[in-house]
């Protein structure tokens, strides 16, 4: 095969709609391996396969790519919470343990996704965005849900069985996301770099305490 005919069969690869998803997915990989500053349109076409103007069909300059690859980090993120949701088990008679249980999981898994995949952690919370997006389902896991309503379902949990109280439950999302999303940033870019996974283990634990004991 020529130069010009592997060129072509390239192209032929993504004349029935994936061209998106590739080029959304060597957009991801970048973020992984580099944070948001990897993430350019040359540089998912030329790992794609196709000449830089292609992105321009899907995608209308950087920032929408990023925002897209964003999006599909967030939603990264609630698939790891909602596993650490999904190894709880539920007792029926239990219903405050268990809410208290699956608010810990969410920040256990927040602050896991955050040093397993520091580069989609970075690249999750790129874009300058607004509540009003915290919730699109571009960025939720496979319940349906983004990372902020995994969080606000957990609050939710806590005020039904009665261990949040009423007047404590309004702005509680923001306080507790404040808190673990200032202790993943200071574990991967931070001072706290330098702890070994035992010491990091072991803060975090203690801020899930704190977070949960300064919310009811």
């Amino acid at each position: 095969m020529t130069k010009e005919e592997s060129k072509t069969a390239k192209r032929d690869t993504y004349r029935h709609g994936d061209l998106y998803q590739a080029l959304l997915q060597a957009g991801v990989e970048l973020a992984r391996h580099a944070g948001p500053e990897a993430v350019v349109l040359r540089e998912v076409t030329r790992r794609v396969g196709v000449v830089p103007n292609a992105a321009y069909r899907h995608f209308a300059d950087r920032a929408a790519l990023l925002n897209a690859v964003c999006d599909r980090a967030q939603a990264a993120l609630a698939i790891t919470i909602e596993a650490e949701i999904a190894a709880i088990k539920r007792a029926k008679e239990h219903p405050a343990l268990y809410a208290r249980s699956v608010l810990r999981a969410v920040g256990t898994g927040y602050l896991g996704f955050a040093q397993a995949e520091p580069g989609l952690f970075r690249t999750a919370f790129s874009v300058p965005a607004g509540l009003e997006t915290a919730a699109s389902a571009t960025k939720a896991g496979n319940s349906g849900r983004s990372p902020f309503q995994l969080l606000s379902g957990a609050l939710d949990l806590m005020a039904e069985a009665g261990i949040l109280p009423p007047e404590r439950r309004f702005g509680a999302e923001f306080l507790a996301w404040s808190a673990v999303h200032g202790l993943a940033m200071l574990v991967i870019d931070g001072p706290l770099r330098s702890l070994d996974a035992t010491q990091k283990n072991a803060i975090s634990q203690r801020l899930l305490d704190m977070v949960e004991n300064g919310l009811t």
